[in-house]
């Protein structure tokens, strides 16, 4: 997965006002009690962040 893609997800999930701001401030335990920005900032793959926040949001399986 691109970054491109990660991002048209989350904006997709939680709309394109919110998705960057909930990226930024909603700490993950499954990153590493980072937030999603701050796991890609640090070269976390957009596959394995979007895993976790797919998790966080109780997204339905067809978002995977």
């Amino acid at each position: 997965m691109r970054h491109t893609e990660f991002w048209q997800r989350m904006e997709h999930a939680l709309g394109s006002a919110y998705a960057r701001s909930w990226a930024s401030s909603v700490v993950m335990a499954d990153l590493g009690r980072r937030t999603a920005q701050q796991a890609i900032d640090d070269g976390v793959p957009p596959k394995q962040v979007w895993a976790a926040v797919w998790r966080q949001l109780e997204l339905p399986d067809r978002e995977r």
